[in-house]
């Protein structure tokens, strides 16, 4: 196989939002917020991560939405594998079960859908503004090559034959 028949080599991005039922200093989120710095090692540390977006979301100078109970995550993954295997079968899985107690099941609070999944070029870098449209695209037309989900995955996209 040539170099231009080849797929390219792609990464995951994925960008999550979830709405919380209190300000991040309030005693209701006082077990999250300390797990917060936990977790984000843990992904760091495990297989296929790539790169996370350094943001504090307690920070009110560090805000990607203007509501400051949007919490905001994006980060980088060498697979879709490798990033569901980090969601579902580490510490985070405890987490993100009992994520009830921390924020609201409703995703219409925070304009649509809570998680979107796509493919970037290895080597680049998604941006929190590119994450917001990826988030509303999938709101608008439901997942597809350029944002999708867990349940409904779309391969990374192959390189170009030369034309001719």
């Amino acid at each position: 196989m040539t170099a231009a028949q080849s797929p390219a080599r792609y990464h995951l991005a994925q960008a999550n939002v979830a709405y919380a039922l209190a300000p991040h200093n309030d005693p209701l989120l006082a077990d999250f917020m300390a797990r917060l710095d936990e977790l984000n090692l843990l992904a760091e540390q495990s297989p296929g991560f790539v790169w996370r977006y350094l943001t504090d979301s307690r920070d009110p100078q560090q805000r990607e939405f203007d509501d400051p109970l949007v919490l905001f995550n994006m980060s980088v993954w060498e697979s879709i594998d490798e990033l569901h295997r980090y969601t579902y079968r580490t510490a985070h899985a405890q987490v993100y079960a009992d994520r009830k107690r921390w924020f609201t099941g409703d995703h219409k609070v925070i304009g649509g859908h809570a998680l979107a999944l796509w493919w970037i070029p290895a080597g680049t870098l998604p941006t929190s503004n590119e994450a917001k449209e990826r988030l509303e695209l999938i709101t608008a037309r439901g997942p597809s090559e350029r944002a999708f989900t867990f349940k409904q995955r779309f391969p990374p996209p192959r390189m170009l034959e030369p034309s001719a």
